[in-house]
C-alpha cells in the first residue's frame, strides 16, 4: 500500500511564505519538470466551520522524501474534490486518481 501525506499550513492568508518553501523544496528534489506523473503536491483550503480556511497540502506516495523533510503526517488518500494541482505534472490527476473522469 502507497502512503499519503499531508501537512497543515495554517491560515490561507498567511501561507504564501511556507509554499514558496515547498515550492523551491520540490524544484531541488525533482528538477523543474521531467518528473513521473505520480510525483505532485496538491493543496486544498479547509475551514471545518471555522471563520477563517486552513492550508492542508497533500503529498503523493512519490514525494515521501519531501514530506518527511518538512514533518508532514501519514493520512489516506484524499478525496480529489476541490484539490487543487500544487506541483507536478497535469498527467498527475489521472495517475493518482485514476477512477475520476478528468481532473476534478
Amino acid at each position: 500500500m502507497t502512503m499519503w501525506f499531508t501537512k497543515n499550513l495554517g491560515d490561507a492568508m498567511l501561507v504564501h511564505p511556507a509554499l514558496e518553501q515547498l515550492q523551491e523544496l520540490f524544484r531541488q528534489t525533482y528538477g523543474l519538470n521531467g518528473y513521473a506523473d505520480d510525483t505532485a503536491l496538491f493543496t486544498r483550503h479547509e475551514s471545518e466551520g471555522r471563520l477563517h480556511c486552513e492550508v492542508n497540502v497533500y503529498f503523493s506516495p512519490a514525494t515521501f522524501s519531501i514530506a518527511t523533510a518538512v514533518n508532514a503526517t501519514p493520512c489516506r488518500k484524499p478525496i480529489p474534490t476541490d484539490l487543487g494541482l500544487f506541483m507536478g505534472s497535469e498527467a498527475a490527476w489521472p495517475a493518482l486518481f485514476p477512477h475520476q473522469r478528468g481532473k476534478p
